[in-house]
C-alpha cells in the first residue's frame, strides 16, 4: 500500500449507506481507510441535516463519528451565509429542519417576501403555488439568491423523489435568474469546507462518492483523485456515457484499497 494519500472526502448516502440501510462493503473501506492512517470527513448533500444526525444514525451500526467530522450542504449553506450575511433575514423556500438549523445559527426567517435580504431555496416537500408566488415577489427585488444543493433527484424507498435542484429550477424559471450560488457539492464552496476540515492538501486527498455530478465533479475542481462507488445512484453505463471521469470506479468502499494501493486495472 502506497502512502500517497492523507485525507478522505466521503459521501454518506449511497456509499455508505441508503436510507437506514447499511451498505455492502461499506465497513471494510471504512476499516481500510483508519488503518492506513487516512484522515476522513463526510459530507452529504442533505440539506436536512446536520452532523449530529449522522453520528447518532451510523451509531446504530457501531461506526463512530464526530458530529465536527461530517458536513452537509445544510451546514455549508448556513456558514456561508453566517459569513456574507450575518444578521440579515432569509426567505426559505425549504423543509423545518433547514429552517431549525438557520435559526440556530441566529438568522432570522421571513414569510413576508418584501422583509427578505436574501433567498435560500432547497428541497420542500410541502412546495405549493403559493410557495413559489411568494419566492418570486422576493427575487423579484433583486435580492442575492442561493441553493442549497443541485441534486434533481434524490433516492428513496421505492424509487427517485425531486430534491433541491427541481425547487431551484421551478424558482429559477419564474424568476429568469439563476442562484448567485449553489452550496453544496459540487461547489468551490463545498470544497474549502472539506478541505478545512483536513490537514491536507487536494492532491493528496481522495473523494469517494456515488454522485458523478455532485461528489466527482467536486474532486475535480479541487484536484483530488477520484473514486466512483456502484452501491448508489451511478450504473457503470451511466460512468461511461458521462463527460466526468473518476480516476477509479468502485463496486463499493470496500474496494478502497484499489486506491490507496493505484490499482486501476478494473478501471
Amino acid at each position: 500500500m502506497t502512502d500517497a494519500y492523507e485525507a478522505a472526502v466521503l459521501d454518506v448516502d449511497g456509499t455508505i449507506v441508503r436510507s437506514d440501510e447499511l451498505l455492502p462493503g461499506a465497513v471494510d473501506g471504512l476499516r481500510a481507510l483508519e488503518e492506513a492512517d487516512i484522515d476522513r470527513v463526510l459530507f452529504s448533500n442533505n440539506p436536512t441535516r446536520g452532523g449530529a444526525h449522522y453520528r447518532d444514525s451510523l451509531a446504530v451500526h457501531d461506526l463512530e463519528v464526530d458530529p465536527e467530522d461530517v458536513l452537509t450542504s445544510a451546514t455549508v449553506t448556513t456558514e456561508y451565509l453566517a459569513a456574507n450575511h450575518a444578521g440579515e433575514t432569509v426567505y426559505l423556500v425549504g423543509e423545518e429542519r433547514l429552517q431549525s438549523i438557520l435559526e440556530s445559527a441566529g438568522f432570522e426567517l421571513t414569510t413576508e417576501p418584501a422583509a427578505a435580504d436574501l433567498v435560500v431555496g432547497s428541497i420542500d416537500r410541502d412546495f405549493t403555488y403559493e410557495t413559489l408566488q411568494g419566492a418570486l415577489d422576493a427575487l423579484e427585488r433583486d435580492v442575492p439568491f442561493y441553493g442549497t444543493d443541485p441534486d434533481v433527484t434524490i433516492p428513496a424507498e421505492g424509487g427517485s423523489i425531486p430534491g433541491s435542484g427541481a425547487v431551484l429550477a421551478a424558482m429559477e424559471a419564474v424568476a429568469g435568474r439563476e442562484p448567485d450560488a449553489i452550496l453544496g457539492k459540487p461547489s468551490d464552496v463545498a470544497a474549502a469546507a472539506a478541505m478545512a476540515k483536513l490537514d491536507a492538501p487536494p492532491e493528496r486527498t481522495i473523494v469517494v462518492g456515488d454522485r458523478l455530478d455532485t461528489d466527482i465533479e467536486l474532486g475535480i475542481r479541487a484536484g483530488m483523485t477520484t473514486a466512483v462507488v456502484l452501491t448508489g445512484v451511478t450504473s457503470r453505463a451511466d460512468v461511461e456515457s458521462s463527460t466526468v471521469e473518476p480516476d477509479y470506479v468502485l463496486e463499493s468502499l470496500g474496494e478502497i484499497e484499489r486506491v490507496l494501493e493505484g490499482d486501476r486495472s478494473e478501471d
